[in-house]
This record gives C-alpha cells, sequence and structure tokens, in this order.
C-alpha cells in the first residue's frame, strides 16, 4: 500500500515537471493578414470575396447612377452638354453681378429639366431652382458685400 502511495506521488511529481518545463513566456509577434502590409498573398482572395459579400452596390444601382454619363446617345450628350454650359454662365453672371463685375436682370429661366428664377433684391440675388424631373427645389440667397 506504501509503495502505491509513494509511486502515485512520484508520478505526480514526474507529470508535473514534465509539463512545468514548456511554461516559458514567448514574444507576440505580430502578422499582418491583409497583402498590401507584408500578409500572407494567399489571403488576397479570402479578403476580396469578404468585401464582395459586405459591398452594397449592385450593378443595377451602380448603372443607374452613371446612366447620365455613359450609354446615351451623342444628341442626349449634346443636350446635356449645352445644359450645363448654360447654367455655367448664368452662375459666372450671378457672380460677376454680386461682385460688382457685372449686370445680373432678372428673369425666369427653363433651361432643359431646370426651372430657374432669378430675383435681385436690396439685400442680394434670390436664386430658385427647380429639377422637373424628380421635384427637388434648392433656393440661394446670395447678399451684397
Amino acid at each position: 500500500m506504501m509503495k502505491q502511495f509513494i509511486f502515485k506521488i512520484f508520478l505526480s511529481f514526474f507529470l508535473l515537471t514534465l509539463f512545468s518545463v514548456n511554461l516559458y513566456p514567448q514574444q507576440l509577434v505580430y502578422t499582418p493578414i491583409n497583402p498590401a502590409f507584408g500578409g500572407s498573398s494567399f489571403n488576397g482572395s479570402w479578403m476580396l470575396s469578404i468585401a464582395q459579400a459586405e459591398n452594397k452596390f449592385t450593378a443595377s444601382s451602380y448603372n443607374n447612377m452613371y446612366s447620365g454619363l455613359y450609354g446615351t446617345n451623342s444628341l442626349d450628350q449634346f443636350s446635356q452638354n449645352l445644359n450645363n454650359q448654360i447654367l455655367s454662365q448664368l452662375s459666372s453672371k450671378i457672380i460677376k453681378s454680386v461682385f460688382g463685375e457685372g449686370n445680373i436682370t432678372e428673369g425666369h429661366y427653363e433651361i432643359g429639366n431646370f426651372v430657374i428664377d432669378v430675383n435681385p433684391s436690396n439685400d442680394g440675388v434670390h436664386i430658385n431652382i427647380q429639377d422637373n424631373t424628380n421635384g427637388n427645389q434648392t433656393s440661394i440667397i446670395v447678399p451684397f458685400y
């Protein structure tokens, strides 16, 4: 009985010392995941698949967003370009009028899908812009200095 007790103590002491030998602390080493920052190049496809799974944009929403720039015929592009130039000239006249280089005339302008009302007053130039395609309206007051 005593031999079994001594054997159990010896065995437990031996196992305790055997497993405690490997309990040394080690230095932590940071390894980046992204291949662009030094990570493994095998992580690239995994990261791309995660990014695509989280992407909220679809091809149809992307095409709808840029349908005014691409996929239109040359007549539509010419009309869009002409509208942009007229709007640019009108904004230039407003800026010149406010800063004393030009003379803005009061008026109602219909340019493409936009309806623009310009009303100069004593406190500045009031500009109302309405987009007929979606009904959005913007009011701008440019004060005189």
